[in-house]
């Protein structure tokens, strides 16, 4: 198979970036679209030129990390997959390829398809810790879960932190992984000590790293490998919104209830 790839080439993130177009041949509709590319940088290596910078670290489709946009896509072609589980049979022969980094003020390009997601980790870290027991642990059946509970909480745990989400909102929402890592730990007993405070600091400093709200264009849900539902937002407004009414204002030195 042969393709011609318009890749965006940028050397930092203050840099102007550009379309570079490659010529490509030989491909197997077997190889996956990041060994595509490896492909291209061997060929690039061997000519002199400069290798395109890109992301990836499994290639199984766990970490989240191969995060293109693939003909204005994020991960490309195919439902419910990252770009490294994307088969070249996807495309045609022949078929010419737009192939961008994530677009998101709060994932500024590192270089070339490589961007700088940083700000979900510190999502994450404004959510701080579980309070458990540090004793001798109970016995798991001892606390009662319910199967429906429990399956909900695996759905939202499966989130790999790509930027999917983010990257296909029009608004550059991250309510849908935000709302995923809230409802993992909100909906189990261990998660209920510091469930309003989680979800108060996660999406205030989602606001902080500069993400939009949502407006259930849903593209968020369309563009998720892990097919994450956006019903997880709706439980997160709603946690939101009854915090306000339990938690310390800490900002302002006030009871909100008050």
């Amino acid at each position: 198979m042969k393709f011609t790839l318009h890749i965006w080439r940028q050397e930092n993130s203050g840099a102007k970036g550009r379309l570079e177009r490659h010529e490509i041949e030989g491909i197997s509709e077997e190889m996956s679209f990041l060994e595509m590319l490896d492909l291209l940088n061997e060929n690039l290596i061997k000519k002199g030129l400069d290798a395109v910078t890109f992301d990836s670290d499994c290639r199984e489709g766990i970490c989240g990390a191969c995060s293109l946009a693939i003909n204005g896509r994020p991960h490309g072609p195919g439902k419910g997959c990252t770009t490294c589980q994307v088969r070249m049979r996807s495309f045609k022969d022949g078929d010419e390829i737009w192939i961008e980094p994530f677009r998101n003020a709060s994932f500024p390009v590192v270089k070339d398809l490589m961007v700088d997601r940083s700000s979900l980790d510190r999502i994450i870290q404004s959510g701080g810790y579980i309070n458990v027991h540090s004793g001798p642990k109970p016995e798991p059946n001892s606390i009662p879960v319910s199967h429906v509970v429990a399956e909900e909480a695996m759905d939202a745990s499966a989130c790999i932190g790509c930027g999917a989400c983010v990257a296909a909102c029009p608004n550059g929402a991250g309510m849908l992984f935000t709302s995923a890592k809230i409802a993992h730990l909100g909906l189990l007993p261990q998660g209920q000590p510091e469930r309003h405070s989680r979800v108060r600091n996660m999406v205030e400093k989602m606001e902080d790293e500069g993400m939009g709200a949502c407006t259930n264009h849903a593209e968020c849900q369309d563009a998720c490998p892990k097919e994450i539902s956006i019903a997880f937002i709706s439980r997160m407004n709603k946690d939101y919104a009854k915090s306000s009414l339990v938690e310390p204002d800490v900002r302002r030195g006030t009871l909100s209830n008050q």
